[in-house]
């Protein structure tokens, strides 16, 4: 406790010698999309920005764009209009300070004298805005085998508030709360309810014993230069994705908020990241609450642009237990944490990774990962399938404004993660956080292909089309064939003969189908259906550690969805 204390008195100590600030782009918004789109059509990487490490700070993102929009000839009516939007909303980063379009209707004088911000307040030494945050979803289900004590009709709610802001243009801060009540589809509930209970993307939850599960989302942090234009810091408790793809086998959002300090650097071509995390070991919730011990996760990433269409990194991940105290040794933000990991005996778990991105004919983006866990050359070769040939691998490519369509863009991505990849020799520090995956949410011992459609005819309306398509191994009878990333590799069934898809197989085949309209920026009315079928090989009645799908066996789920949201992602159930 001293130590976190001391942590945050010196980061605010740090923050008083600042020359600026910002905040973050939420992720899962389409502003993502809309600066992938500009900096692809652009023809060249900007060192300004670095896409494959999210969230981006509003204020690069909207630097880029008034670069990219004013030079850009190729640009379509649609990307002029998201990119003034993006502006509007980030107003405080436009060229004079003030680029938040005013509202011709406010709200008694007070409320909404911006277009887009509930509540707008802006002097010479403060800044802050206020919205609210609302979600709203039914969903009728059907199930095929019908699933004894499943419902048909669903319903998720999600309510809150988000503030964001500045003091002296010094400090960035920005908080965001939210109560939430959900049910989930068949498949998913029988993910949540398995021995490491979960909720997708949140911490604690209460157990559903009204037939919904209820919990409190709460994320925020403080964020200032450390060095004008090349050193950001934030401190805080939120959610990071590092990657250009879809999913990500270095770090994704689907696991719960985590408590994080973030240094990003900027220089020359170089853009370098370090994220020390506290996290949560895998635990029974069934066994009763109570207070959860912490780990803790250090986390590098340096992307260099190459050339002005290649982009290379070099990412590393260290993931250990000490009795809630970090590794000091894990502290130093330079050294290769692999090196510090075998000065400390190894017992910790190491990831090391590779990136690459590539932009050609200002239409196409080429991207991939490769991560690997443990690496003997011998056995690697060796053709003998050696269960610690744990590494994983993912390609992907995206088609904008394609066969000459305006903002009508393709993508396609394989993934292939070897069983055991994720895990580690004790239930501490394999790579999870709160009983979740901290990568793919499938695990490891899968291959998964995925194509993406999406659509936008018209300013407000869009169109999204998705298909999966995943095998992957099954986790039977407590034998541990490597899939389960939260059992320990130490248990391995064999040393040898391990295959990508180890184990009895399971099929996956999902379809989702989405139609979104902005009502007004960021209030949308989303409706889509879902199509999932999912084979088990599993024996019937066996015990089913799999990292995904239903216990009982094979499964066809059906299900459309109707909702309204504002200033939020929207929610969905098809990542598995």
């Amino acid at each position: 406790m001293l130590k976190k204390a001391c942590l945050a008195i010196t980061i605010s100590c740090a923050a008083q010698f600042c020359a600026a600030q910002t905040t973050f782009l939420p992720l899962g918004s389409e502003d993502r999309h809309v600066l992938d789109r500009l900096e692809t059509r652009s023809g060249r990487l900007c060192d300004s920005i670095a896409l494959g490490d999210g969230p981006e700070t509003r204020r690069n993102a909207i630097n880029f764009i008034e670069t990219t929009t004013a030079n850009n000839k190729g640009l379509s009516n649609i990307d002029k209009y998201n990119a003034a939007q993006m502006i509007s909303e980030s107003g405080e980063w436009a060229p004079d300070g003030d680029g938040a379009i005013k509202s011709k209707l406010s709200w008694f004088n007070t409320f909404y004298t911006r277009q887009y911000d509930l509540a707008y307040v802006k002097t010479k030494d403060f800044f802050v805005v206020v919205n609210p945050v609302l979600n709203g979803m039914a969903t009728v289900q059907h199930n095929d085998p019908a699933v004894t004590g499943s419902k048909s009709s669903l319903f998720y709610n999600s309510h809150g508030a988000e503030i964001r802001g500045w003091i002296a243009k010094k400090v960035g801060f920005y908080t965001s709360i939210t109560d939430n009540q959900e049910q989930f589809p068949t498949y998913v509930g029988n993910w949540a309810s398995k021995t490491q209970q979960a909720v997708p993307g949140a911490d604690y939850f209460l157990n559903p014993s009204t037939g919904h599960y209820d919990y409190m989302q709460a994320s925020g942090y403080i964020n200032f230069d450390a060095v004008k234009d090349h050193i950001n810091v934030s401190f805080g408790s939120g959610k990071h994705f590092i990657g250009d793809g879809i999913s990500s086998l270095f770090l994704t959002d689907y696991s719960s908020n985590m408590p994080f300090l973030q240094l990003q650097t900027h220089i020359w071509h170089i853009n370098y990241q370090c994220l020390y995390l506290e996290l949560t070991p895998q635990y029974n919730k069934a066994a009763g609450d109570g207070l959860v011990a912490h780990k803790y996760s250090t986390i590098h990433y340096l992307t260099w642009n190459t050339f002005k269409w290649l982009n290379l990194g070099f990412f590393e991940a260290e993931v250990f237990d000490r009795p809630n105290s970090y590794e000091i040794s894990y502290l130093n933000p330079i050294i290769f944490s692999t090196a510090v990991n075998r000065f400390n005996g190894e017992g910790d778990k190491s990831i090391l990774g590779v990136s690459a991105k590539v932009i050609a004919a200002k239409h196409v983006q080429l991207y991939g990962q490769f991560i690997a866990n443990e690496f003997k050359a011998s056995e690697f070769f060796g053709n003998k399938g050696w269960y610690g040939n744990k590494w994983g691998v993912q390609g992907g490519a995206k088609y904008f404004d394609a066969f000459g369509i305006k903002n009508l863009d393709l993508q396609g991505e394989l993934e292939a993660v070897r069983p055991y990849t994720y895990s580690a020799k004790d239930t501490l520090a394999n790579y999870t956080n709160y009983n979740q995956p901290l990568a793919d949410p499938l695990g490891s011992g899968f291959i998964k292909v995925v194509g993406l459609i999406k659509y936008q005819p018209v300013k407000n309306l869009y169109l999204s089309l998705k298909g999966t398509y995943y095998i992957q191994g099954v986790d039977t009878g407590g034998v541990n064939f490597g899939n389960d990333i939260f059992n320990p590799y130490v248990t391995a069934d064999h040393q040898y003969g391990v295959s990508m898809i180890n184990g009895p197989k399971n099929h996956c085949a999902i379809i989702s189908a989405n139609i979104s309209y902005q009502i007004r920026r960021n209030m949308f009315l989303d409706a889509g259906g879902v199509y999932r079928k999912y084979t088990d090989a599993a024996p019937a009645g066996t015990t089913d550690y799999a990292t995904t799908g239903p216990i009982y066996g094979s499964l066809t789920t059906n299900y459309i969805y109707f909702g309204i949201r504002i200033n939020a992602p929207r929610r969905e159930y098809d990542f598995f």
